[in-house]
């Protein structure tokens, strides 16, 4: 991920405010304990004085004193969990607390960006709060069937239900998506909620409308009239996140370096096994005949196929909505 350093410095800044934020929180949990408690801060305390004397033993050359120590601490580590028990504590209330597990709050495991950081990193550079802002909107929690035709619901159930082992599924198994079919029957409002889910596990996931997408590759890849290396960074970003979503395909200007870029794209992503979901008022025969015949292969031979096929929604509930 290519940002400016000022930018990497405010994001890692955020990061510092969530190790301060927790530690405060941990601070006064142990206020709490230790009040409410006084025996588990003597042993607190007491853990300090132990490991100073079986240290002196073992820099003595006693044999043991490491065993001994492990054993003294064990006892001491069981005593406090029970305690906390009795006191109606949960026994992990005094365990360090982190926004992120996995990073414990750095942004890094193992030396390499965590999931969470590379995510801030992509809001950053493609302004992911506004689609974040829809999907408070548009999730399963928010799916209702009360605008579908009584013959419609079975058929939508069955690509809900389709939706969602496919977030079940998004570590397990590599699977695209194309969503296809008439304006107005929900294939946008599917992916997001493809989204929201896989963005509460913590993937990384860009979303372009199709001519954001092109438009905004194009500005990159022919600044000053020559190739730019911002593109190079534009594509690794593009290449490596978690999930795609190209949004309204066809939609884009029609050109050769649109197709170029699309093949790239579909292409590359899959020789990473990268998950990409795409939809489009676009049929099958129309996208046959848009694209180039390697990028309809790609599309027809690596996606799975999901049209909604139901009436406009945006109709039904604008005239229930004037109806109120």
């Amino acid at each position: 991920m290519s940002i400016s350093n000022a930018k990497y410095d405010e994001i890692m800044r955020t990061y510092e405010e969530k190790q301060n934020k927790n530690r405060h929180i941990m601070l006064q949990r142990k206020k709490a304990v230790y009040e409410a408690i006084p025996e588990y801060e003597a042993l607190d305390s007491s853990v300090a004085d132990i490991s100073l004397e079986i240290g002196k033993k073992l820099i003595g050359g006693e044999r043991g004193a490491l065993s001994t120590l492990r054993e003294e601490l064990g006892k001491i580590s069981a005593r406090k969990k029970e305690l906390l028990r009795s006191s109606d504590f949960p026994e992990d209330y005094l365990e360090p607390v982190y926004d992120c597990p996995e990073c414990k709050d750095t942004g890094y495991v193992n030396g390499n960006k965590c999931k969470c950081l590379k995510q801030e990193i992509i809001r950053c550079l493609y302004k992911q709060s506004n689609i974040e802002r829809v999907l408070k909107a548009e999730n399963f929690d928010t799916l209702t069937y009360d605008h579908y035709a009584d013959d419609e619901i079975p058929r939508m159930k069955t690509i809900i239900e389709s939706c969602k082992s496919y977030v079940n599924d998004f570590d397990k198994t590599y699977e695209n998506i194309l969503f296809y079919g008439d304006v107005g029957v929900g294939k946008t409002f599917l992916t997001n909620c493809i989204a929201n889910e896989l963005l509460k596990q913590g993937h990384s996931v860009i979303y372009f409308t199709a001519f954001q997408l092109f438009d905004t590759l194009a500005k990159y890849a022919f600044r000053s009239g020559e190739i730019s290396e911002d593109i190079n960074r534009m594509h690794e970003d593009i290449f490596e996140c978690d999930l795609l979503i190209i949004d309204d395909l066809g939609t884009e200007m029609s050109n050769s370096f649109v197709l170029s870029q699309l093949f790239l794209i579909v292409n590359e992503r899959d020789c990473r096994n990268r998950s990409t979901i795409i939809s489009t008022n676009l049929s099958i025969e129309e996208i046959s005949q848009r694209y180039s015949e390697r990028i309809f292969s790609r599309l027809y031979g690596k996606y799975r196929m999901i049209k909604p096929n139901i009436n406009d929604l945006r109709i039904k509930i604008k005239r229930a909505a004037s109806r109120k």
